[in-house]
Parts: structure tokens; C-alpha cells; sequence
């Protein structure tokens, strides 16, 4: 016989104070609590506790070989979990606290082995979310922080797309409001002597070249059944449940229409319509793009046609995050 999994009762609270001292009070006794962050809402656990980790895992149906990045408040706090380069450390001066994480190796002590998928390196990050950097002050410790959904599915940026997901299974949802930039953090493996980007995100890359004075390196995605070496990089992620089709040319009969700049496709009409901007700027085409995937992926719905955007800035985390939606899976 096997045992249906419990429900929690889900809780949905303010980003006031109480609400931050109650999340706070949540993590620091092993509980789950989806928090804001700039990005995307994060599922937060005390990423010490491989109890309150093997919950999270649970909870989002996450493959245990991907590892967590852990956020804390500050430098000070990074540098006791993770040891820092003088690149590392000059990354961080620069764009910390925002939307960039960076792999150093592990103090492996301050952290669970769990959190880290059994890696020397830790993937750290500072947020620039006011609400994410009050939970992290009170709740004093790591916590580890991927995107609140379950594994593979839209990444949220909404509390009401995390309850959409999540409900039943974690403890507490936060509420602050839309996510700001609406992609996840750009990560740099900075364990080498050369900075590599692991994953594009809500920094550009033209951003960190200009502070390193050189390119960096893009390493190839590993698949699904390989050990990645931070969040993000499994090939196929953050899907809808029907086909995505990219730089379509025209639509097919069934399909609803992604577009930016206000591109009109021939062919069949779409059974809906987003524009990630009309006005053609990136920065609010990156703040729409989850919720519009899930806005599109709705009855009725057999697929996704995607118009060809821009690569370059932000639009290359679009891109990417576009490509993974795609994949085969």
C-alpha cells in the first residue's frame, strides 16, 4: 500500500513585517516558505538542514543531482560559506546584491552536502529584493532558494503562481508582488582561474565582460541524466505543458502566439496572443515572459509559436530560457 503524500495548509501572508518575521520563524524551524526575490519567487529552506533540503526536493519533484544556490544577506555572510578568488570577490563588489550567482569552492562544513548535490562548490547569491534580504537577515543562516514551482515547469513570479503550483506542499507563500526582472539570476562558475557563464540570466553578459575585461566562456548544457554543476543548466526546463516552437514564420492551426515589438505572424489565427513588449524593450519582455508562458499554456492550446527575438542583453537569457522550454523532454 503506499501512503498518499500530506497536504499542508498553505498559508498566504504579507510581505509586512510580521509576514518576514513569520517566514522567518518557518525556515529557521525546517519549514518550506516560497519568498520574493528580484527574479523570480524562491522555494526557501535552511540550506544547513539536509532534513528541511530533502523537503524541498520533495516539494518541487526536483532531480537531487541539481544543486541549490544558497542566498544570504551580504558579503560578510557569503564569505563564510564559500572561498572567494579575487575575481570572485571583485564580481561580488561589483553586481551584489542583484540577480547574479556565482560558483566558488565550498567551505563544506557551513552548508549540507544535500543543498550542494554532493558538489566542493557552492552557488551563492546576495539578492537586490528588499523583502528577500529582510527573511534572510532574520532568518541568520544560508537558506537555499530555487525558483518555487515544481521542477521543470514556468518559474514564478507571482505568489499567485507559486499557490498555483505549490499548494499543499509548502508551509507559507510571501507575498510582495510581481518579481521585477522575471528571470533567473545570470551564474558564473568562478572555480577556475577564467570566469565561465553557466547560465544567462538577469545580468547580461556585456555587463560582466566590461567588469572582467574580457569575454567569458559559455560551457554546453548537460542532459537531463547528468550531474550540472549549478541550478539551470539541465537542458530541457522551465516548460510549458504543450509544444514551444521557436522563431516561427508562421502559425499553425491550434497554436497561440508569443511575440515582441508587436510582430504579426501569417497562417492560422492564434487561439491567443502575448507581446512580451510592444514597445520592443527587453527589460519588460524578460519581466513578462513566465507569466505570459503560462498564460498561453491553456485549454485549447495545442502548442506555442515563438517569433525570433533579439539575443543580445537581456535578450539572451529570453533566448535561452526559450530554448529549454523547447527541448525535448
Amino acid at each position: 500500500m503506499t501512503l498518499a503524500a500530506p497536504i499542508i495548509a498553505t498559508r498566504l501572508v504579507p510581505a509586512d513585517e510580521d509576514g518576514i518575521a513569520e517566514t522567518a520563524r518557518v525556515l529557521r524551524d525546517g519549514g518550506l516558505a516560497a519568498i520574493p526575490t528580484e527574479t523570480v519567487y524562491g522555494l526557501a529552506c535552511d540550506a544547513t538542514d539536509p532534513h528541511a533540503v530533502a523537503r524541498l526536493y520533495a516539494a518541487k519533484g526536483r532531480p537531487s543531482f541539481n544543486p541549490l544556490i544558497a542566498h544570504v544577506a551580504d558579503v560578510e555572510a557569503a564569505q563564510k560559506i564559500g572561498r572567494f578568488s579575487p575575481t570572485a570577490a571583485a564580481l561580488a563588489r561589483a553586481f551584489w546584491p542583484g540577480p547574479l550567482t556565482l560558483v566558488v569552492p565550498a567551505i563544506e562544513e557551513a552548508t549540507s552536502p544535500l543543498a550542494r548535490a554532493g558538489l566542493a562548490s557552492v552557488a551563492i547569491r546576495v539578492p537586490a529584493h528588499p523583502v528577500a534580504r529582510a527573511v534572510l537577515r532574520a532568518a541568520d543562516r544560508p537558506i537555499a532558494a530555487p525558483s518555487a514551482n515544481r521542477s521543470g515547469h514556468v518559474s514564478p513570479t507571482t505568489a499567485g503562481h507559486v499557490m498555483a503550483d505549490l499548494l499543499g506542499a509548502i508551509d507559507l507563500v510571501l507575498d510582495a508582488g510581481p518579481a521585477p526582472v522575471g528571470v533567473e539570476s545570470t551564474i558564473l562558475d568562478c572555480t577556475g582561474e577564467v570566469p565561465a557563464m553557466l547560465r544567462p540570466g538577469g545580468l547580461a553578459r556585456e555587463e560582466i565582460e566590461a567588469v572582467l575585461g574580457a569575454p567569458l566562456a559559455m560551457p554546453e548544457r548537460v542532459t537531463d541524466d547528468e550531474t550540472p554543476q549549478a541550478p539551470g543548466m539541465l537542458a530541457s526546463h522551465y516548460a510549458p505543458s504543450v509544444p514551444v516552437r521557436l522563431m516561427a514564420g508562421e502559425l499553425h492551426g491550434g497554436e497561440a502566439l508569443l511575440t515582441f515589438a508587436g510582430r504579426a505572424l501569417h497562417g492560422a489565427p492564434p487561439v491567443r496572443t502575448r507581446d512580451l513588449s510592444p514597445g520592443g524593450d527587453l527589460v519588460e519582455a524578460a519581466a513578462n515572459l513566465y507569466a505570459y508562458l503560462r498564460e498561453l499554456d491553456a485549454p485549447g492550446v495545442a502548442g506555442i509559436a515563438v517569433v525570433e527575438l533579439p539575443a543580445q542583453g537581456l535578450g539572451e537569457a529570453i533566448v535561452d530560457r526559450l530554448k529549454r522550454a523547447a527541448a525535448p523532454r
